[in-house]
């Protein structure tokens, strides 16, 4: 049964530039990139003992849907990748519900030539009815595990998806199911790690006995904290990665919008709880605040942001989405700015946890995650 599902998910990030040719290979290659600037990108590991990915990744939703998109045409978009992948960025992050299904085959257009230079990560699990678009539905049955992937495999172009996510966890099916299925996946070679996105630490601790978890992907940043209330610490318990989605609120966190007219008329974001009315006013009398520590940083809120998530540890690699060459260049060079115990500190008193003003999603949408 489908069932409403609030729309979007990561938010904002582009350059023409054409990458440097790249070696062909059949899965990923975490040796080290050169950004464009000469600098190397900052490498993490995702979890103790995972892939090694660069620091910050990129959210490849907005090209699709849900936010005004700055690249005009496909082929601007892929320019945006392709730069991406220029500065050293190795992460690109997509979903079969984006679109859906047409993100999958943007970034498979992409990878075109470049495959071994990527650490592509996908998901399946939300349902959408192409003759219903606000409709959504969450399965993790093993039928439909399976029946996603090779579709995903065949509109990304690729013999495996480097990590695997299930987007949301169907509260009807056991994930003991679901993660066993993904677990034929990576034994297939289909696959070569397993997600989970939005879980619970119950939900966490009982895949990993399945399969060990790659990673874990839920919204974080300065006004969401809630993955620090037990899933952060899980995650370094049993060596898991962690990627933020969203880690720039939706670009809130940008000091961009003044007003909600700063918005496009179908931006999803126009019926964001944290968007509305008063909670507007006082979400941007923070931001200002963090404004004010980032000119004396001589960086942008949005470097502050991603420099603070990176600062949390090790293993966290935040995914910033855009469809702007200027701010792809933005976020990635946060990778580079180093915050102090003294600069954390004056951060924390601007933007304590619980310092955002409504909901994260709206009624139906909060059903969803901690699942």
């Amino acid at each position: 049964m489908l069932h409403p599902f609030p729309d979007g998910e990561e938010v904002r990030l582009y350059d023409a530039a054409e990458c440097p040719a790249l070696h062909d290979a059949s899965s990923y290659d975490s040796g080290l990139r050169d950004v464009s600037r000469g600098t190397p990108m900052k490498l993490r590991k995702l979890g103790r003992n995972g892939p090694q990915v660069s620091a910050i990744g990129l959210g490849c939703m907005g090209f699709s849907e849900f936010y005004a998109c700055d690249a005009a045409t496909e082929a601007d978009a892929i320019g945006v990748i392709h730069s991406a992948l220029a500065r050293g960025l190795t992460f690109l992050d997509t979903a079969d519900m984006y679109g859906p299904y047409s993100n999958e085959i943007l970034v498979g257009k992409a990878l075109a030539g470049r495959r071994g230079a990527v650490f592509v990560a996908s998901k399946f699990g939300i349902q959408r009815d192409p003759a219903n678009p606000k409709m959504r539905g969450i399965s993790g049955k093993p039928d439909y595990v399976r029946a996603s992937c090779e579709a995903s495999l065949k509109r990304l172009n690729v013999e495996r998806i480097d990590l695997y996510y299930q987007h949301r966890v169907d509260r009807s099916t056991p994930i003991e199911e679901t993660v066993g299925a993904m677990a034929e996946l990576v034994k297939a070679g289909k696959i070569g790690g397993i997600g989970l996105s939005e879980p619970s630490v119950a939900t966490i601790r009982k895949a990993h006995k399945v399969h060990p978890i790659t990673a874990v992907q839920s919204e974080y940043s300065l006004w969401s904290r809630e993955p620090e209330d037990g899933v952060l610490q899980v995650c370094d318990e049993l060596g898991i990665g962690f990627v933020p989605y969203s880690p720039l609120g939706r670009g809130f966190l940008t000091g961009r919008y003044r007003s909600i007219e700063d918005l496009d008329a179908k931006d999803y974001r126009r019926y964001s709880p944290r968007f509305q009315g008063a909670n507007f006013a006082k979400n941007l009398a923070m931001v200002d605040r963090v404004e004010e520590i980032a000119k004396e940083k001589h960086c942008t809120p949005a470097q502050l942001a991603l420099a603070w998530l990176l600062a949390q540890g090790p293993h966290i690699v935040p995914i910033p989405g855009t469809t702007n060459a200027t701010r792809l260049r933005e976020n990635l060079d946060a990778a580079g700015l180093d915050l102090s115990a003294a600069d954390l500190e004056r951060i924390a008193e601007v933007a304590p946890s619980g310092v955002a003003a409504g909901e994260r999603y709206d009624e139906t949408g909060m059903r969803s995650v901690n699942g």
